[in-house]
């Protein structure tokens, strides 16, 4: 019963993890319709800045997370606005091939000045034992930075104009625009947003998990199960998704092996595929 326990609360914090890796991801793609290949990248590029600013500065992830957050913001805001703008309303294949073609340039950038060899902060807090479940305090900070700031999104998405004009936007485009509300400006917003929260996962993820251009493709697939499974377009999709998709994993790596925790990640998506194509809490019409 102890190692269940313990297999339950990894799995909650890797899905908190999770949930704020994907929450960008599934917001763009359900507001903009396209799907965001730099997402990845975005998430490692923010761990990045963290890394070196605690290498070469010791500066404190946490103190980093504000400033990676604007950094990727302006970066994301200035990309839809000058160059993802100018094809959103073609075929979702274009936008693919575009922030396809974005990815590549970034993360050659990155691979050439920072080199693939993986990098972790090392904060060594150690660990708090509540009986027989040991929980590392690097995670549980990770964990609770996660949660946080993918509860502020759901707070500013519900409480503020801007997140109103957001969801507006999402639901029906023209009525948006009919009502007066600047579709290509929301555009930029949340493109701006979803690269905010990559970079926000990539400084949790720095203290947690080793940080190398070699995983871009791996958050980036976890980024669309977690949109399959919880629903798109949503805070409360993404966290849902997330959550479920770290307990899978968790326990698919003590039944079956570590090798086969991806994999039933996947698995689980392409049942869902079949079986309920909005996700655990998506909405009809944003499959």
């Amino acid at each position: 019963m102890a190692i269940y326990l313990q297999i339950l609360s990894n799995g909650l914090m890797l899905g908190a993890l999770y949930a704020c890796l994907a929450v960008g991801f599934s917001l763009v793609w359900g507001v903009l319709n396209v799907i965001n290949m730099l997402h990845g990248s975005f998430i490692i590029l923010g761990g990045y800045l963290t890394f070196f600013a605690w290498h070469l500065y010791g500066i404190h992830p946490v103190a980093m997370l504000p400033v990676v957050a604007a950094l990727m913001f302006a970066l994301g805001f200035a990309l839809q606005k000058l160059v993802i703008n100018r094809v959103v309303s073609a075929p979702v294949l274009t936008t693919l091939t575009l922030t396809f073609g974005l990815d590549m340039i970034l993360y050659n950038a990155m691979t050439y000045w920072f080199t693939a060899t993986p990098r972790r902060i090392t904060l060594d807090l150690g660990a708090v034992q509540l009986g027989s479940i040991v929980l590392p305090v690097d995670r549980l900070v990770g964990t609770g930075l996660a949660l946080a700031m993918t509860l502020l999104l759901y707070a500013v998405m519900r409480g503020s104009s801007i997140g109103r004009a957001i969801v507006a936007v999402r639901m029906d485009r023209s009525a948006a625009e009919l009502m007066g509300i600047r579709t290509d400006r929301i555009y930029a917003i949340t493109f701006g947003i979803g690269a905010l929260m990559a970079g926000v996962a990539g400084v949790v993820f720095a203290t947690v998990f080793p940080i190398t251009t070699n995983v871009t493709g791996i958050w980036l697939g976890k980024a669309f199960v977690v949109c399959v499974v919880g629903g798109l377009g949503s805070v409360p999709g993404a966290l849902v998704g997330g959550l479920v998709l770290g307990l899978v994993e968790s326990f698919a790596g003590h039944w079956f092996g570590p090798q086969q925790a991806i994999t039933a990640g996947f698995v689980l998506m392409l049942v869902l595929l079949l079986t309920r194509p909005t996700g655990l809490v998506g909405v009809r019409g944003y499959e």
